[in-house]
Protein backbone atom coordinates (compact mmCIF):
# COMPACT_ATOMS: atom_id res chain seq x y z
CA UNK A 1 0.00 0.00 0.00
CA UNK A 2 0.84 3.45 -0.70
CA UNK A 3 3.36 5.67 -3.64
CA UNK A 4 6.49 6.90 -3.91
CA UNK A 5 8.77 8.78 -6.81
CA UNK A 6 11.12 6.88 -6.20
CA UNK A 7 13.41 5.83 -8.96
CA UNK A 8 13.90 1.96 -10.48
CA UNK A 9 17.56 2.59 -9.99
CA UNK A 10 20.07 1.62 -12.27
CA UNK A 11 17.95 2.00 -15.50
CA UNK A 12 16.37 -1.38 -14.39
CA UNK A 13 12.91 -2.06 -16.18
CA UNK A 14 9.57 -3.08 -14.23
CA UNK A 15 8.58 -6.21 -14.14
CA UNK A 16 5.58 -6.44 -16.66
CA UNK A 17 4.21 -10.52 -15.12
CA UNK A 18 0.55 -10.58 -17.29
CA UNK A 19 -2.52 -10.29 -14.20
CA UNK A 20 -4.14 -13.46 -14.04
CA UNK A 21 -7.82 -11.72 -15.30
CA UNK A 22 -7.94 -9.68 -18.62
CA UNK A 23 -9.68 -6.20 -17.78
CA UNK A 24 -8.95 -5.22 -21.25
CA UNK A 25 -11.52 -7.76 -22.43
CA UNK A 26 -15.25 -7.13 -22.65
CA UNK A 27 -16.09 -10.35 -22.02
CA UNK A 28 -14.56 -10.19 -18.33
CA UNK A 29 -16.83 -7.09 -16.97
CA UNK A 30 -19.78 -9.36 -17.60
CA UNK A 31 -18.87 -12.29 -15.27
CA UNK A 32 -20.96 -13.54 -12.78
CA UNK A 33 -17.60 -14.30 -10.52
CA UNK A 34 -16.23 -10.50 -11.34
CA UNK A 35 -16.39 -9.24 -8.06
CA UNK A 36 -14.63 -12.61 -6.58
CA UNK A 37 -11.89 -11.82 -9.10
CA UNK A 38 -10.78 -8.59 -8.23
CA UNK A 39 -10.52 -9.71 -4.75
CA UNK A 40 -8.31 -12.42 -5.45
CA UNK A 41 -6.89 -9.95 -7.44
CA UNK A 42 -6.35 -7.01 -4.43
CA UNK A 43 -4.87 -9.72 -2.56
CA UNK A 44 -2.28 -11.65 -4.58
CA UNK A 45 -1.79 -8.61 -7.68
CA UNK A 46 -3.14 -5.24 -6.52
CA UNK A 47 -0.98 -3.37 -9.19
CA UNK A 48 -0.68 -5.76 -12.02
CA UNK A 49 -0.06 -5.35 -15.98
CA UNK A 50 -2.60 -5.15 -18.61
CA UNK A 51 -2.16 -5.85 -22.17
CA UNK A 52 -4.31 -4.20 -24.95
CA UNK A 53 -5.94 -5.65 -27.71
CA UNK A 54 -6.56 -3.63 -31.31
CA UNK A 55 -9.61 -2.11 -31.24
CA UNK A 56 -11.61 0.12 -33.59
CA UNK A 57 -10.51 2.78 -31.46
CA UNK A 58 -6.95 2.33 -31.17
CA UNK A 59 -3.85 0.09 -32.25
CA UNK A 60 -3.47 -1.92 -28.96
CA UNK A 61 -0.70 -3.26 -27.84
CA UNK A 62 1.08 -0.43 -25.46
CA UNK A 63 -0.63 -2.10 -21.89
CA UNK A 64 -1.31 -0.54 -18.88
CA UNK A 65 -0.99 -1.10 -14.89
CA UNK A 66 -4.08 -1.59 -13.57
CA UNK A 67 -4.34 -0.16 -10.10
CA UNK A 68 -7.07 -2.10 -7.53
CA UNK A 69 -6.87 -1.41 -3.93
CA UNK A 70 -8.86 1.32 -2.31
CA UNK A 71 -5.74 2.86 -0.75
CA UNK A 72 -3.82 3.22 -4.25
CA UNK A 73 -6.80 3.94 -6.18
CA UNK A 74 -6.46 7.62 -3.88
CA UNK A 75 -2.86 7.48 -3.79
CA UNK A 76 -2.48 7.62 -7.63
CA UNK A 77 -5.69 10.43 -8.18
CA UNK A 78 -4.10 12.67 -5.62
CA UNK A 79 -0.33 12.69 -6.40
CA UNK A 80 -0.69 14.82 -9.70
CA UNK A 81 3.43 15.38 -9.41
CA UNK A 82 3.81 11.66 -10.23
CA UNK A 83 0.94 11.17 -12.37
CA UNK A 84 -0.68 13.30 -15.17
CA UNK A 85 -4.22 13.38 -16.98
CA UNK A 86 -3.38 15.32 -19.56
CA UNK A 87 -1.61 12.80 -21.09
CA UNK A 88 -5.29 10.72 -22.03
CA UNK A 89 -7.57 9.63 -19.01
CA UNK A 90 -9.13 6.86 -21.20
CA UNK A 91 -7.96 2.90 -20.86
CA UNK A 92 -7.33 2.65 -24.32
CA UNK A 93 -5.06 5.14 -26.86
CA UNK A 94 -6.91 7.82 -28.41
CA UNK A 95 -5.59 9.96 -31.07
CA UNK A 96 -5.28 13.21 -28.96
CA UNK A 97 -7.91 15.64 -31.08
CA UNK A 98 -10.45 12.91 -30.08
CA UNK A 99 -9.21 12.18 -26.74
CA UNK A 100 -9.92 16.59 -26.52
CA UNK A 101 -12.89 16.62 -27.85
CA UNK A 102 -14.43 14.01 -25.63
CA UNK A 103 -13.05 14.73 -22.22
CA UNK A 104 -11.94 18.45 -22.32
CA UNK A 105 -10.75 19.20 -19.24
CA UNK A 106 -10.72 15.62 -17.89
CA UNK A 107 -7.73 15.16 -20.04
CA UNK A 108 -5.58 18.57 -18.60
CA UNK A 109 -3.33 19.47 -15.89
CA UNK A 110 -2.25 22.16 -13.94
CA UNK A 111 -3.00 25.43 -14.56
CA UNK A 112 -4.84 24.73 -17.49
CA UNK A 113 -7.43 22.35 -15.47
CA UNK A 114 -8.39 24.49 -12.68
CA UNK A 115 -8.57 27.34 -14.17
CA UNK A 116 -11.57 25.79 -16.73
CA UNK A 117 -12.97 24.25 -13.48
CA UNK A 118 -13.00 27.19 -11.59
CA UNK A 119 -15.89 28.46 -14.43
CA UNK A 120 -18.09 26.02 -12.98
CA UNK A 121 -17.11 25.06 -9.43
CA UNK A 122 -18.76 27.67 -7.91
CA UNK A 123 -22.26 27.25 -9.47
CA UNK A 124 -21.90 23.56 -8.50
CA UNK A 125 -21.13 23.91 -4.70
CA UNK A 126 -23.07 22.33 -2.26
CA UNK A 127 -24.58 25.56 -0.82
CA UNK A 128 -25.83 26.69 -4.43
CA UNK A 129 -27.06 23.20 -5.41
CA UNK A 130 -29.10 23.07 -2.44
CA UNK A 131 -31.27 26.04 -4.04
CA UNK A 132 -31.88 23.39 -6.79
CA UNK A 133 -34.00 21.45 -4.85
CA UNK A 134 -37.61 22.69 -6.29
CA UNK A 135 -36.56 22.14 -9.50
CA UNK A 136 -35.05 18.58 -9.56
CA UNK A 137 -38.49 17.74 -7.37
CA UNK A 138 -41.06 19.01 -10.05
CA UNK A 139 -38.92 17.46 -12.46
CA UNK A 140 -39.10 14.41 -10.37
CA UNK A 141 -42.47 14.59 -10.30
CA UNK A 142 -43.40 15.05 -13.86
CA UNK A 143 -41.29 11.55 -14.59
CA UNK A 144 -43.08 9.88 -12.00
CA UNK A 145 -46.86 11.36 -13.04
CA UNK A 146 -45.84 10.48 -16.58
CA UNK A 147 -46.14 6.57 -16.02
CA UNK A 148 -47.80 6.40 -12.59
CA UNK A 149 -50.80 5.04 -14.10
CA UNK A 150 -49.99 2.52 -16.25
CA UNK A 151 -48.90 0.27 -13.35
CA UNK A 152 -45.59 -0.97 -15.31
CA UNK A 153 -42.60 0.71 -17.30
CA UNK A 154 -38.84 0.74 -18.12
CA UNK A 155 -37.24 1.85 -14.83
CA UNK A 156 -34.08 2.77 -16.93
CA UNK A 157 -35.48 4.61 -19.40
CA UNK A 158 -38.94 5.70 -18.15
CA UNK A 159 -37.09 7.04 -14.82
CA UNK A 160 -33.73 6.82 -14.05
CA UNK A 161 -32.53 8.29 -17.20
CA UNK A 162 -34.83 11.33 -17.40
CA UNK A 163 -33.69 12.93 -14.23
CA UNK A 164 -30.21 13.77 -14.91
CA UNK A 165 -31.32 15.03 -18.23
CA UNK A 166 -34.09 16.94 -17.12
CA UNK A 167 -31.69 18.60 -14.72
CA UNK A 168 -28.58 19.01 -16.60
CA UNK A 169 -30.58 20.71 -19.78
CA UNK A 170 -32.52 23.31 -17.16
CA UNK A 171 -29.04 24.10 -15.44
CA UNK A 172 -26.87 24.26 -19.59
CA UNK A 173 -30.42 26.33 -20.53
CA UNK A 174 -31.03 23.94 -23.42
CA UNK A 175 -34.77 24.53 -24.22
CA UNK A 176 -37.15 21.37 -23.72
CA UNK A 177 -38.23 20.59 -27.27
CA UNK A 178 -34.41 19.80 -27.88
CA UNK A 179 -33.97 17.31 -24.68
CA UNK A 180 -34.90 14.34 -26.28
CA UNK A 181 -31.71 14.90 -29.31
CA UNK A 182 -29.35 16.04 -26.70
CA UNK A 183 -30.29 12.67 -24.35
CA UNK A 184 -29.93 10.58 -27.30
CA UNK A 185 -26.39 12.08 -28.60
CA UNK A 186 -25.40 11.82 -25.27
CA UNK A 187 -25.61 8.15 -25.31
CA UNK A 188 -24.08 7.88 -28.46
CA UNK A 189 -20.94 9.38 -27.95
CA UNK A 190 -19.70 7.43 -24.23
CA UNK A 191 -17.80 4.54 -25.61
CA UNK A 192 -14.70 6.21 -24.57
CA UNK A 193 -12.86 3.46 -26.28
CA UNK A 194 -15.12 0.62 -25.83
CA UNK A 195 -15.17 -2.11 -28.55
CA UNK A 196 -18.60 -3.15 -28.12
CA UNK A 197 -20.44 0.08 -28.18
CA UNK A 198 -20.76 1.31 -31.81
CA UNK A 199 -17.75 2.63 -33.90
CA UNK A 200 -15.58 5.39 -33.33
CA UNK A 201 -16.77 7.56 -35.94
CA UNK A 202 -20.49 7.46 -34.42
CA UNK A 203 -19.27 8.14 -31.54
CA UNK A 204 -17.48 11.08 -32.06
CA UNK A 205 -19.69 12.41 -34.66
CA UNK A 206 -22.10 12.09 -31.63
CA UNK A 207 -19.81 14.18 -29.30
CA UNK A 208 -18.91 16.93 -32.56
CA UNK A 209 -22.62 17.39 -32.80
CA UNK A 210 -23.19 18.23 -29.00
CA UNK A 211 -20.30 20.62 -29.44
CA UNK A 212 -22.20 22.05 -33.04
CA UNK A 213 -25.37 22.27 -31.22
CA UNK A 214 -24.14 25.11 -28.51
CA UNK A 215 -22.42 26.99 -30.55
CA UNK A 216 -26.12 28.98 -31.34
CA UNK A 217 -27.09 28.58 -27.75
CA UNK A 218 -23.60 30.27 -26.36
CA UNK A 219 -24.65 32.92 -29.27
CA UNK A 220 -27.44 33.73 -27.76
CA UNK A 221 -26.02 33.94 -24.09
CA UNK A 222 -23.62 36.14 -25.39
CA UNK A 223 -26.17 38.64 -26.37
CA UNK A 224 -28.90 37.56 -23.71
CA UNK A 225 -27.50 36.24 -20.46
CA UNK A 226 -29.40 34.11 -17.93
CA UNK A 227 -29.22 31.82 -15.32
CA UNK A 228 -27.70 29.06 -16.42
CA UNK A 229 -23.92 27.34 -17.13
CA UNK A 230 -23.91 28.58 -20.32
CA UNK A 231 -24.07 31.76 -19.55
CA UNK A 232 -21.38 31.24 -16.96
CA UNK A 233 -19.10 29.35 -20.08
CA UNK A 234 -19.65 32.29 -22.56
CA UNK A 235 -19.11 35.38 -20.26
CA UNK A 236 -16.10 33.39 -18.24
CA UNK A 237 -12.48 34.84 -18.81
CA UNK A 238 -8.89 32.90 -18.72
CA UNK A 239 -6.25 34.83 -18.26
CA UNK A 240 -8.25 38.26 -19.53
CA UNK A 241 -9.40 36.23 -22.60
CA UNK A 242 -12.95 34.70 -23.54
CA UNK A 243 -13.00 30.89 -24.07
CA UNK A 244 -13.27 30.36 -28.18
CA UNK A 245 -16.43 28.56 -29.21
CA UNK A 246 -14.45 25.35 -29.54
CA UNK A 247 -13.29 25.38 -25.90
CA UNK A 248 -16.96 26.35 -24.43
CA UNK A 249 -18.46 23.71 -26.75
CA UNK A 250 -16.35 21.23 -25.61
CA UNK A 251 -17.44 21.76 -22.08
CA UNK A 252 -21.10 21.82 -22.91
CA UNK A 253 -20.48 18.28 -24.29
CA UNK A 254 -18.47 17.23 -21.26
CA UNK A 255 -21.20 18.70 -19.02
CA UNK A 256 -24.10 16.71 -20.65
CA UNK A 257 -22.12 13.17 -21.18
CA UNK A 258 -21.05 13.75 -17.46
CA UNK A 259 -24.50 14.89 -16.24
CA UNK A 260 -26.92 12.52 -18.03
CA UNK A 261 -24.98 8.89 -17.94
CA UNK A 262 -24.05 8.78 -14.27
CA UNK A 263 -26.82 9.81 -12.51
CA UNK A 264 -29.45 7.63 -14.16
CA UNK A 265 -26.73 4.65 -13.60
CA UNK A 266 -26.46 5.10 -9.89
CA UNK A 267 -30.50 5.15 -9.41
CA UNK A 268 -31.24 1.97 -11.81
CA UNK A 269 -28.21 0.29 -9.91
CA UNK A 270 -29.70 1.21 -6.64
CA UNK A 271 -33.39 0.37 -7.14
CA UNK A 272 -32.27 -3.05 -8.01
CA UNK A 273 -30.25 -3.30 -5.26
CA UNK A 274 -33.47 -2.78 -3.25
CA UNK A 275 -35.32 -5.20 -4.79
CA UNK A 276 -33.06 -7.75 -4.20
CA UNK A 277 -32.45 -6.46 -0.67
CA UNK A 278 -36.31 -5.81 0.83
CA UNK A 279 -34.96 -6.36 4.19
CA UNK A 280 -32.78 -2.84 3.22
CA UNK A 281 -35.57 -1.26 1.44
CA UNK A 282 -38.31 -1.62 4.17
CA UNK A 283 -35.62 -0.01 6.38
CA UNK A 284 -35.51 2.74 4.75
CA UNK A 285 -38.91 3.13 3.86
CA UNK A 286 -39.64 3.47 7.39
CA UNK A 287 -37.10 6.06 8.26
CA UNK A 288 -36.44 7.84 5.15
CA UNK A 289 -35.13 10.91 6.49
CA UNK A 290 -33.01 8.87 9.15
CA UNK A 291 -31.58 7.04 6.53
CA UNK A 292 -31.43 9.29 3.22
CA UNK A 293 -27.10 10.42 3.95
CA UNK A 294 -26.12 6.55 4.90
CA UNK A 295 -28.00 4.98 2.00
CA UNK A 296 -27.61 7.37 -0.62
CA UNK A 297 -23.62 7.04 -0.17
CA UNK A 298 -24.23 3.52 -0.52
CA UNK A 299 -25.90 2.92 -3.31
CA UNK A 300 -23.13 5.52 -5.10
CA UNK A 301 -20.80 3.05 -3.75
CA UNK A 302 -22.37 0.26 -4.84
CA UNK A 303 -23.63 1.26 -8.30
CA UNK A 304 -19.90 2.47 -9.22
CA UNK A 305 -21.16 4.24 -12.69
CA UNK A 306 -17.49 5.13 -13.78
CA UNK A 307 -15.49 2.19 -13.44
CA UNK A 308 -12.12 3.26 -14.40
CA UNK A 309 -9.95 6.47 -15.17
CA UNK A 310 -6.53 6.47 -16.30
CA UNK A 311 -3.24 8.47 -15.70
CA UNK A 312 0.07 8.51 -17.00
CA UNK A 313 3.53 8.45 -14.93
CA UNK A 314 5.23 11.51 -15.27
CA UNK A 315 8.31 9.84 -13.96
CA UNK A 316 9.64 6.47 -12.45
CA UNK A 317 7.59 5.33 -9.49
CA UNK A 318 6.48 2.28 -6.99
CA UNK A 319 2.78 1.70 -6.69
CA UNK A 320 2.22 -1.04 -3.67
CA UNK A 321 6.39 -1.80 -3.90
CA UNK A 322 5.57 -2.55 -7.76
CA UNK A 323 8.14 -0.72 -9.87
CA UNK A 324 6.14 2.00 -12.84
CA UNK A 325 8.36 3.67 -15.74
CA UNK A 326 7.97 7.02 -16.52
CA UNK A 327 5.33 6.93 -19.73
CA UNK A 328 3.98 3.81 -18.56
CA UNK A 329 -0.86 4.21 -18.58
CA UNK A 330 -1.55 3.71 -14.95
CA UNK A 331 -5.34 2.84 -14.78
CA UNK A 332 -7.27 3.10 -11.25
CA UNK A 333 -10.34 0.76 -11.30
CA UNK A 334 -12.90 2.38 -9.09
CA UNK A 335 -15.42 -0.70 -9.27
CA UNK A 336 -12.62 -2.30 -7.59
CA UNK A 337 -11.60 -0.06 -5.04
CA UNK A 338 -15.34 0.55 -4.06
CA UNK A 339 -15.63 -3.32 -3.07
CA UNK A 340 -11.81 -3.64 -0.93
CA UNK A 341 -11.89 -5.33 1.76
CA UNK A 342 -9.50 -3.21 3.48
CA UNK A 343 -11.55 -0.25 3.25
CA UNK A 344 -15.08 -1.37 3.66
CA UNK A 345 -16.77 -3.79 6.03
CA UNK A 346 -18.30 -6.98 4.62
CA UNK A 347 -18.35 -4.81 0.70
CA UNK A 348 -20.37 -7.69 -0.88
CA UNK A 349 -23.00 -6.50 1.52
CA UNK A 350 -25.76 -3.59 0.26
CA UNK A 351 -25.97 -1.77 3.56
CA UNK A 352 -27.53 1.21 3.98
CA UNK A 353 -26.95 2.22 7.53
CA UNK A 354 -23.12 2.08 6.43
CA UNK A 355 -21.34 3.95 8.74
CA UNK A 356 -18.11 4.10 7.26
CA UNK A 357 -18.21 4.61 3.74
CA UNK A 358 -14.94 6.28 1.94
CA UNK A 359 -16.14 5.68 -1.85
CA UNK A 360 -14.07 5.98 -4.77
CA UNK A 361 -17.12 6.38 -6.98
CA UNK A 362 -16.35 10.64 -7.19
CA UNK A 363 -12.85 9.88 -7.57
CA UNK A 364 -10.35 9.35 -5.18
CA UNK A 365 -9.45 13.00 -4.14
CA UNK A 366 -6.86 15.27 -5.75
CA UNK A 367 -8.10 18.23 -8.25
CA UNK A 368 -10.12 16.05 -10.42
CA UNK A 369 -12.87 15.01 -7.85
CA UNK A 370 -16.42 15.14 -9.35
CA UNK A 371 -17.31 18.90 -10.01
CA UNK A 372 -21.41 17.14 -10.02
CA UNK A 373 -21.06 15.07 -6.50
CA UNK A 374 -23.66 17.58 -4.61
CA UNK A 375 -25.57 17.33 -7.81
CA UNK A 376 -26.02 13.90 -8.00
CA UNK A 377 -26.50 13.02 -4.45
CA UNK A 378 -29.48 15.82 -4.32
CA UNK A 379 -31.08 14.03 -7.81
CA UNK A 380 -30.42 10.52 -6.00
CA UNK A 381 -32.24 11.44 -2.43
CA UNK A 382 -34.87 13.89 -4.06
CA UNK A 383 -36.10 10.75 -6.90
CA UNK A 384 -35.89 8.11 -3.79
CA UNK A 385 -38.30 9.88 -1.76
CA UNK A 386 -40.44 10.43 -4.66
CA UNK A 387 -40.52 6.92 -5.47
CA UNK A 388 -40.83 6.05 -1.66
CA UNK A 389 -43.63 8.14 -1.64
CA UNK A 390 -45.44 7.90 -4.96
CA UNK A 391 -44.85 4.34 -5.74
CA UNK A 392 -44.01 2.38 -2.84
CA UNK A 393 -44.14 -0.75 -4.03
CA UNK A 394 -42.19 -0.87 -7.51
CA UNK A 395 -39.76 -3.48 -7.61
CA UNK A 396 -37.50 -4.88 -10.71
CA UNK A 397 -39.72 -7.68 -12.50
CA UNK A 398 -37.33 -8.35 -15.33
CA UNK A 399 -34.03 -8.58 -16.54
CA UNK A 400 -31.38 -5.73 -15.82
CA UNK A 401 -29.63 -5.01 -19.25
CA UNK A 402 -26.20 -3.86 -19.00
CA UNK A 403 -24.66 -1.06 -21.14
CA UNK A 404 -22.51 -2.76 -23.03
CA UNK A 405 -19.47 -0.29 -21.62
CA UNK A 406 -16.00 -0.96 -20.41
CA UNK A 407 -16.13 2.27 -18.81
CA UNK A 408 -19.65 3.46 -17.85
CA UNK A 409 -21.66 0.62 -15.46
CA UNK A 410 -25.02 1.44 -16.80
CA UNK A 411 -28.33 -0.28 -17.14
CA UNK A 412 -30.38 -0.05 -20.54
CA UNK A 413 -33.48 -1.76 -20.01
CA UNK A 414 -35.21 -2.52 -16.75
CA UNK A 415 -38.76 -3.52 -15.92
CA UNK A 416 -40.23 -2.83 -12.94
CA UNK A 417 -44.29 -2.96 -11.85
CA UNK A 418 -46.21 -1.47 -9.24
CA UNK A 419 -49.54 -0.79 -8.61
CA UNK A 420 -51.09 1.85 -11.03
CA UNK A 421 -52.54 5.44 -9.43
CA UNK A 422 -53.75 8.41 -10.56
CA UNK A 423 -51.54 11.62 -9.70
CA UNK A 424 -51.55 14.79 -10.39
CA UNK A 425 -48.48 17.25 -10.52
CA UNK A 426 -48.24 19.23 -7.21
Amino acid sequence: MGLSDGGLGHGAEPSRAVGSARLSEPAFWYRPDRDDVLASMRANEPVCWQEEPATAWSPGGRGYWAVLTHADVRSVSRNTRAFASGLGTELFDLPQEVAQTYSGMLDMDAPQHGRLRRIVSAALSGRLVARLEPVIRRAAVRIIDAVADRGECDFAADIADPLPVAVTCDLLGVPEEDRGEVARLSRLSVPLGDMENGSRDEALNAALDLIEYSRPLQRARRERPADDLITALVHAEIDGLPLTEDEAGTYFELLVTAGVETTGSALAHGMLALTRHPGQRRRWAGSYSGYAGSAIEEVLRWSTPVMHFRRTALADARIAGQPIAAGDKVVMFYVSANRDEAAFADPLRFDIARKANPHVTFGGGGPHFCLGAHLARLELRIMFEELFRRLPDLEIIGKAVPLRSMFLNGIVEMPCAFTPAAYSTR
